[in-house]
């Protein structure tokens, strides 16, 4: 009898066990991370004897967690990619925001090239002048505004960087810890230790993109997307932050060593701030200075090719920084550079390493890719629209990271205060000579180098034979001769002419100093077609389009990133329901086990009774 009470004892326990168990189940059905438990049973082995054995019984071997490593594996996959998404997105909505709270440079634009079309029509009345002066301080503040707008993202951009690092250290010493206890709990390691160091290494994924190894001793190893290692065992390896060996006003990620890491670091939070810090926002702001650089120096050159109200030759409107030099925080040599715009049609929007192997210099982008270079023959060296200086002696190794625009509509400045300095009349005009008998005429006198000394100089231009020509100057030194051909170009003093028709022999023109100034308007209709006249990209593309340009890039990055959030949605969606149909707790299937674990332990409870009473039988037959 003792048999039946041992067998009704261990189905009682077992029963009891699972009645917990289902109860723990139900309790934790909202429960983030909780994994469904379940009993595992066994029956008693009964020993040898006799001719036949009986059951001895059940055994509750362990409480086993519902759970698939791949499934969990692509939850953590998936987390990523969702907070990756989810902090891109943020941020490209933010940009855009930005583009419209700052004010519409477009409009500002617009208005400020429409202002010399009022100046050209009205040249002599000072309202009209000083209206475009107006129009161009309102159009130099919208752009600082707007610029100033993505420098202070970049600080907080650097600063998300820093609080992203931060939580990921704090995570990856809760899962060290975890491992130390999961560890020391040898073979029986409580569920909730494993669902608990599950949870942190999810949480872990949506800081960064990570991968896991499992050892032998129950812990988990870590992995960052670039390979450091976070957690190995019972240790932890913290990430830090640094300023960058180029820009300090930069975060970058170092690991452990204290290696710059940050290029390699993708997925998560963290992959998201730096993907969009190098990817959009750098070349966003790079844009935007680019546009700046080609409107100050598009105007400031038009200025100079005409005369303003006081008779002078058009001094600058507008003044941008120079391109930024940075040398590396390595840098061993005393070598030092300097960087000049010389060719604004072929200016890029790219950051620039000019670096030192021991014998030459090479240029290339902050993305790697290499930029060949020309060496002038003063030694200086000429790229992409870009001039380099050098001093002093280099080391190998030495670098220096260059930035052509990334400060230069921040830094845009309406120089010019006085209306009468706008520059609305030709610099130079032509006049044929009254003893002309041929049908030559010259129309603009185009200005090639308004830098020339003697370009306001007069000269004359005499054709000694129908077939041959001369430019002298005042002096009667000759400044040029040649033969001559109808349609030929002639230059001299900085300017150009292309005469029609056809001169006879010793026709001539001179060409000097527009006299007429005050009723000439042509520079200033000339400043009003640089609106759509092409600046960058080769002379292809206005400084309008270029910011017509910009707004796309903006409105298209923001489109992606909506459609890869709702996409990354979806997915960790799935990833995270086939996870739960298997981890996660069914209230109904629950409920079942509940009626069904009770009916085991009240047949169990009966089993006892009933060995009861059988041994209560007994002792009264041998007494009676």
């Amino acid at each position: 009898m003792s048999n039946l009470l041992s067998i009704g004892a261990s189905g009682l326990n077992a029963a009891q066990v699972a009645l917990t168990t289902v109860g723990n189940n139900i309790s934790n059905v909202n429960t983030p991370g909780y994994s469904r438990q379940s009993v595992v049973q066994n029956e008693s082995i009964s020993p040898n004897g006799g001719r036949y054995t009986i059951g001895s019984g059940v055994d509750v071997d362990s409480i086993q967690r519902a759970y698939s490593d791949f499934l969990t594996s692509a939850v953590w996959s998936s987390n990523s990619s969702l907070q990756r998404a989810t902090t891109y997105n943020n941020l490209t909505t933010t940009l855009n925001s930005m583009l419209s709270a700052s004010g519409n440079l477009q409009s500002s634009l617009d208005s400020f090239y429409g202002a010399f079309d009022t100046v050209a029509n009205t040249p002599g009345v000072a309202s009209s002048r000083q209206s475009l002066l107006g129009s161009a301080g309102s159009m130099v503040t919208t752009f600082n505004t707007l610029a100033q707008q993505f420098t202070a993202q970049q600080g907080q951009v650097n600063s998300q960087i820093s609080t992203t690092v931060d939580g990921i250290n704090s995570v990856s010493k809760s899962i060290a810890d975890l491992n130390a206890k999961i560890r020391q709990a040898g073979n029986n390691v409580p569920n909730d230790l494993l669902d608990q160091r599950d949870t942190m290494i999810q949480t872990l994924s949506g800081y960064v993109g990570v991968s896991t190894y499992q050892q032998t001793d129950g812990t988990i190893s870590v992995y960052a997307s670039s390979g450091q290692a976070l957690v190995s065992g019972d240790k932890s390896f913290a990430l830090s932050t640094g300023k960058d060996a180029y820009d300090a006003s930069r975060t970058s990620v170092l690991d452990t060593t204290g290696t710059d890491i940050t290029t390699k670091i993708s997925g998560g939070t963290l992959g998201a701030l730096l993907d969009y810090r190098s990817n959009v926002l750098d070349s966003v702001q790079n844009q935007l200075g680019q546009a700046a650089v080609a409107l100050a120096t598009s105007v400031n050159t038009q200025q100079s090719k005409g005369l303003d109200l006081n008779g002078n030759q058009g001094g600058p409107m507008f003044s941008v920084p120079a391109p930024a030099v940075m040398g590396n925080t390595n840098n061993k040599g005393t070598a030092s550079v300097s960087a000049s715009i010389t060719d604004v049609s072929q200016l890029t929007t790219s950051d620039y390493v000019l670096s030192y192997d021991g014998s030459n210099w090479n240029l290339a982008t902050t993305s790697g890719q290499s930029v060949p270079m020309t060496t002038n023959p003063d030694g200086s060296y000429s790229a992409n629209g870009l001039t380099f200086n050098l001093s002093g002696t280099a080391q190998k190794g030495d670098s220096f990271q260059i930035q052509p625009t990334r400060a230069a509509a921040s830094g845009l400045t309406l120089t010019m205060t006085d209306p009468n300095g706008i520059a609305a009349a030709a610099a130079l005009t032509s006049k044929a000579a009254t003893a002309n008998t041929g049908t030559g005429s010259i129309g603009a006198v185009t200005v090639d180098d308004p830098t020339n000394a003697a370009l306001l100089s007069n000269a004359t231009l005499s054709f000694p034979t129908a077939g041959t020509y001369q430019v002298t100057d005042s002096s009667g030194n000759v400044l040029g001769s040649g033969s001559y051909a109808p349609g030929q170009t002639i230059s001299a003093n900085g300017w150009s002419v292309t005469p029609s028709g056809t001169p006879a022999a010793n026709d001539s023109f001179t060409i000097g100093i527009n006299s007429n100034g005050l009723n000439d308007t042509s520079n200033a209709l000339a400043l009003a077609s640089l609106a759509d006249k092409g600046v960058l990209n080769g002379g292809k593309q206005s400084v309008i389009d270029s910011y017509g340009t910009l707004t796309t890039n903006i409105g298209t990055v923001g489109s992606q990133a909506q459609t890869n959030l709702t996409t990354q949605t979806s997915l960790h969606n799935q990833a995270m329901s086939a996870q739960q149909s298997v981890s996660g707790v069914n209230l109904d299937e629950e409920a079942a086990s509940l009626v069904r674990f009770q009916q085991a332990y009240q047949a169990s409870a009966q089993v006892i009774s009933t060995s009861q009473t059988i041994f209560s039988s007994l002792i009264s037959a041998i007494n009676g």
